[in-house]
């Protein structure tokens, strides 16, 4: 492989440190693990043999000091199983200078490699690399508190990566004692036009966290109440809602395993339990073709006339991990819901 000068020319023009070089006869010669060999000549780095994977983290060549007086590497990476890479966020140079010219080195050396997308994980501590990155063509992908994803797409034509999270999943629970009071709350901070509204306790769920848990904590966190999941009555899908993201929302049906309430002073204004047909009738419920929808779900599957769903603990052969599956199983759930 022959680097051009017009591809030496955007490396630029600082040095950079490079492993143990040594001279061999009239050449140049980097010796590899695993029996990989590159050889140099002295004039324009010319570059022959099979190249390492990224995890040897190897200094693929040196420039003759007739032109460049400085050693060039390829950023740490793993080859990812779509012919992509994974630079490795731990073996990042900690100088911008440094990067900036690996950085360009390494995306010649990828495009060579015919490599497709490039996932670019920089921590928060090397928060100054991300306008150098931006600058070589990286684009934002996603952010997380501890970090910054940004991905390069290297053939020509449209980008195939996949693109950022689309969703966020919200649990309700709708949960009935035995004396038919519903346990509902109100928020502290809502839409004025909900000011006064009793609602079911409601929240997003965690990262990893089944749908059935996330319900029952969210009921425990605001109202002190301990419930058992039973089901999935519904779930709603909506779109544009925060940051033009999209919305699953799933309504579960939880069974009540104490009484006391004890509010969540952050979040709750109030909790309580209502009779059904007081929160039924309330004009915000009434006057929403959702919420009465769900409501009189709701009443259905109390009048066993409807059954839910349940989540079933299967692995798939695709991925060997283990899913849940949410389905209508008479064999296995409630036996008093005996469906329409």
């Amino acid at each position: 492989m022959l680097l051009s000068l017009m591809e030496l020319k955007l490396l630029g023009s600082k040095s950079v440190s490079a492993s143990s070089i040594f001279q061999n006869g009239g050449t140049t010669s980097s010796s590899f693990r695993h029996g990989v060999s590159i050889r140099f000549s002295p004039q324009l780095c010319s570059c022959r043999g099979v190249f390492p994977r990224v995890s040897e983290n190897a200094y693929l060549c040196k420039i003759g000091s007739s032109i460049f007086s400085r050693n060039l590497r390829v950023l740490g990476f793993f080859d990812d199983e779509y012919d992509g890479v994974v630079v490795d966020p731990k073996r990042l140079p900690s100088d911008p200078k440094a990067f900036a010219s690996i950085l360009r080195f390494s995306l010649i050396h990828w495009r060579r490699m015919n490599k497709k997308g490039i996932w670019l994980k920089l921590p928060l501590e090397n928060a100054e690399l991300v306008p150098i990155a931006v600058k070589e063509g990286f684009k934002y992908h996603h952010a997380e508190p501890e970090y910054l994803m940004l991905t390069y797409w290297i053939p020509d034509g449209p980008c195939v990566l996949p693109g950022n999270a689309t969703h966020q999943v919200g649990v309700g629970g709708f949960v009935i004692n035995d004396n038919n009071e519903v346990l509902v709350v109100q928020e502290k901070y809502c839409n004025p036009a909900f000011a006064g509204l009793w609602k079911l306790p409601t929240g997003f769920i965690d990262e990893s966290e089944e749908i059935f848990k996330g319900a029952v904590r969210e009921v425990k966190e605001e109202t002190g109440v301990d419930t058992e999941f039973v089901e999935v009555i519904a779930f709603r899908h909506a779109h544009n809602v925060a940051f033009q993201k999209s919305d699953l929302f799933f309504i579960c049906m939880l069974k009540p395993l104490s009484t006391e309430i004890k509010v969540d002073d952050l979040e709750i204004k109030g909790a309580k339990w209502m009779p059904f047909m007081e929160f039924v009738k309330q004009p915000l419920i009434q006057g929403d073709c959702m919420f009465k929808k769900v409501i009189d779900i709701c009443i259905a599957r109390l009048r066993k006339r409807y059954c839910g769903l349940y989540p079933h603990q299967l692995v798939s052969a695709f991925d060997g991990q283990t899913s849940s599956l949410y389905y209508n199983d008479s064999d296995t759930q409630d036996t008093n819901c005996i469906g329409n």
